[in-house]
């Protein structure tokens, strides 16, 4: 078949353009606009061997091979498909497991079934060396493309070079077309990019009980020094105050509302993506608020199979996105608007069902740090933050119409 087809190793790809434009192969260290890079390896295969594209093979490795955020932008793409291998941590480093095999079963079966006349191969391991001879016997073109090296020496196997028909380099001016090195600061990783709705969850007022507890606290725990009382009575943090814990935000008052003393045996089961914890000492949730719906409470089995259709095609899996997502299902499926008056005198507090399905439904889209299968801070944040972006919006317009 006069086609073309292309290959990608994506661990090879990205982490020698790392190598090339941040000095190191860590891909946490470049950004990539995924869609750009698409059609441009898709223009210059079509370009370098005058035939046009059937497909992409996107090869990558993924924690229990979970798909990324990445991942799932990638496979709904024309003419993308997505093959994932493990990904394991070795040595306080990550491998890829089973990429290069499923690349070489790939290769062979195409050749062997005549699928395309030519192929780009986007690699440098050796180890994919058999599956290269086994096309070329089948009368299929290899075109091997190398990213450009950040030492000026090879980064792929001299054997691959020499078996393959035609060699090119993916310089530097063809990378930055998709690929950009993150700005950073000293030797760390530069923050994730704020968002002013997660800002506003992380600097909402603590409680005059936090606020005591962090005066008390001896000064070796470097807590920081206690608030200081402003002209109309209200308090002011430290600005280096640290991220609210769930017993801080449990005991947010809703704006003007009276103090209520609560017993010190009050318990809140706090709410996670592994499940429920009972935390002593902390205030339970108001009843009217301990009872509102979950959104499986409210979503029927036709429901649940379109939510999943759109979980597959359409949902990126952005932490922020996926918080909307669930809030604006949730709200669509409430039979009493008024839940989202109470709830907004929450915030920023998720009632605690809510917000466990809420993480459980995140988790899906892989977003977990595969640190104890604990979801990212700074994503549950996120998360969370695109949950009230949605529950503002229409609890706004319902306070609006009622006056």
């Amino acid at each position: 078949m006069d086609r073309c087809i292309v290959l990608v190793d994506a661990g090879y790809l990205l982490g020698a353009a790392a190598s090339l434009l941040a000095g190191e192969p860590s891909r946490s260290r470049i950004t990539v606009d995924h869609t750009a890079l698409i059609q441009a390896l898709r223009e210059r295969a079509e370009s370098e061997t005058e035939r046009p594209l059937l497909r992409i093979y996107w090869f990558d490795g993924a924690p229990d091979r979970v798909p990324q955020p990445e991942h799932r932008r990638l496979r709904v793409m024309p003419r993308v498909t997505v093959r994932l291998g493990a990904l394991t941590r070795s040595d306080g480093r990550w491998a890829q497991k089973g990429v290069d095999a499923a690349m070489h079963a790939e290769l062979t079966e195409l050749a062997r079934n005549r699928a395309c006349s030519d192929v780009v191969l986007v690699t440098g391991d050796g180890d994919l060396l058999p599956g290269m001879m086994a096309a070329k016997e089948h009368g299929v073109a290899v075109h091997l493309w190398a990213v450009q090296a950040a030492d000026g020496d090879y980064n792929q196997s001299e054997d691959l070079v020499a078996e393959a028909d035609e060699r090119r380099v993916l310089d530097r001016a063809w990378i930055t077309q998709a690929v950009r090195a993150k700005e950073l600061t000293g030797v760390c990783a530069p923050p994730p990019a704020p968002r002013p709705e997660i800002a506003a969850i992380l600097s909402a007022p603590l409680p005059e009980s936090a606020l005591a507890a962090a005066a008390e606290r001896p000064a070796d725990q470097g807590a920081p020094p206690p608030a200081a009382a402003t002209g109309n009575g209200t308090q002011e943090r430290a600005a280096a105050k640290g991220v609210p814990t769930p017993k801080d935000l449990a005991a947010l008052r809703a704006p003007g509302a009276q103090a209520v003393q609560h017993p010190a045996t009050a318990t809140l089961r706090w709410s996670s993506d592994k499940g429920w914890v009972d935390r002593p000492g902390v205030v339970a949730e108001p009843p009217e608020i301990a009872s509102m719906p979950t959104l499986a409470q409210l979503t029927t089995a036709e429901q649940r199979w379109a939510d999943r259709e759109e979980d597959i095609t359409t949902v990126g899996g952005d932490p922020y996105e996926v918080g909307q997502v669930f809030a604006r299902r949730w709200i669509s499926r409430l039979g009493d608007q008024g839940h989202l008056q109470k709830l907004s005198q929450m915030y920023p507090r998720v009632p605690h069902r809510i917000d466990g399905e809420l993480l459980r439904y995140a988790a899906r889209f892989g977003l977990l740090a595969h640190k104890d299968d604990q979801i990212d801070e700074h994503d549950r944040y996120a998360i969370r933050a695109g949950f009230w972006r949605e529950i503002d919006v229409p609890a706004a317009a319902e306070s609006a119409t009622g006056e």
